[in-house]
């Protein structure tokens, strides 16, 4: 994406950022530093990941933990995913690595090995709140940049989900970056473009490492993504998992994750008009929505753009001459009205994410993260794993065939 060129218009306007006018209560248009903005994201980001407690998702241990820790110990289970090549190794590499390095240092105990790899994630995705403040930023001005990184602070989804260890918070990082950088590339462009090597280096490169690293893991030359788009959009193989109406995005899934964000945010859509940037939102869902099997998280990337744009309306409400009074001045006397009429809103985002991320991150379906526990407990006190075979009227998997792990004393 090319930078916009700031008019003279706007640099006046920054130039007096320090004042009071009409109905602006803050002096919204002052830039703040950059490493100021990273450090906050990232203390926010290192207390979310030490606060999230639940389980979200399989794929956050059986996709990338549990996998790394094959691979910087030598076991651990692979699921089938792994076996068929739908699946690469890039995202297990990160965690691997910093197995290693708790390995070198003696830092490899459960708490570390548990913990290590979400502050890890904190630091991923403090970069990508910094990225999306800086999109927004170069997109619309420093007022709207400040209130896109609250929305991305505050929304719930954003708060449970980007601190885990999944790929598509990986990706949804990647994708800030991308978005940020973006550049139209095709063979067109390495026709016309005088530096060859250096779109080499920057283009192909990039794509080949997967392939290169899936073949140095598993010694076979597997082009993962292809291998991923033949089971999951070719052969639907991802509906074993199950299975949602094709609306199910739209009016449930990320309705959902942006909750009470929705509205500012489709106002935010409509009065910047935006259309191209909105439309790679509307893409994505219906890109989406042609899989049967969908998930939260299968969304996630385009979360931020959303959100930036629920910051563009709460922006709006603190410019010095909003639509609602025209060109009318107001003495700074009034300034405490326009305080309120700001207030009211953050306060009704607050109240209403602040407790979901406190709940969805801290009691639900935390059963079985803490499942692990009194485990380590029976195994260290000479208990075993035993099965219980059960009869059930439901369709289970053929590997569990419907059993149910129990533990036994050794001495029994």
């Amino acid at each position: 994406m090319r930078q916009r060129k700031i008019s003279a218009k706007a640099t006046d306007d920054d130039e007096n950022n320090e004042k009071f006018t009409t109905a602006s209560c803050l002096p919204q248009n002052s830039s703040l530093p950059l490493k100021k903005i990273f450090i906050l994201c990232l203390f926010s980001r290192m207390i979310n990941s030490l606060v999230v407690q639940t389980y979200f998702s399989p794929d956050e241990h059986w996709q990338a933990l549990e996998v790394a820790h094959h691979i910087s110990f030598g076991y651990g289970h692979l699921t089938w995913e792994w076996k068929k090549g739908i699946r690469t190794s890039l995202h297990p590499m990160l965690f691997a690595t910093l197995y290693r390095v708790l390995a070198f240092f003696n830092f490899d105990t459960p708490w570390f090995t548990t913990r290590a790899p979400r502050l890890l994630q904190s630091l991923l995705s403090a970069i990508g709140d910094l990225h999306l403040y800086k999109i927004s930023r170069v997109m619309f001005g420093n007022r709207v940049a400040k209130w896109a990184l609250f929305a991305q602070l505050v929304n719930w989804f954003m708060f449970f989900c980007i601190t885990r260890t999944l790929a598509n918070t990986l990706l949804e990082r990647i994708f800030q970056h991308c978005f940020f950088w973006f550049k139209k590339v095709s063979l067109l462009e390495l026709y016309l473009t005088m530096d060859k090597l250096k779109f080499v280096l920057l283009e192909v490169v990039p794509i080949g490492m997967p392939l290169t690293l899936h073949r140095f893991m598993s010694g076979s030359w597997v082009l993962v993504p292809l291998n991923f788009l033949k089971f999951n959009f070719l052969s639907s193989g991802g509906d074993y998992y199950g299975t949602h109406a094709w609306h199910w995005y739209i009016t449930q899934g990320f309705t959902a994750m942006l909750f009470t964000f929705l509205p500012f945010s489709i106002a935010g859509i409509i009065m910047s008009k935006q259309w191209k940037v909105s439309g790679l939102i509307a893409w994505v869902l219906g890109i989406y929505s042609l899989i049967g099997h969908k998930e939260f998280r299968f969304v996630l990337p385009v979360l931020p753009i959303a959100l930036m744009f629920a910051g563009y309306t709460l922006a709006k409400m603190t410019e010095s001459d909003p639509l609602s009074i025209g060109k009318k001045k107001v003495s700074i006397g009034s300034s405490m009205n326009c305080f309120s009429k700001v207030q009211m809103p953050v306060f009704f985002l607050l109240a209403t994410n602040l407790p979901m991320a406190l709940y969805m991150s801290m009691v639900h379906q935390r059963g079985t993260e803490d499942e692990k526990l009194p485990k380590e407990f029976l195994v260290s006190h000479n208990f075993r794993e035993i099965k219980r075979f059960f009869h059930a009227h439901f369709k289970v998997d053929r590997e569990l065939q419907a059993s149910v792990m129990v533990y036994a004393h050794q001495g029994q």
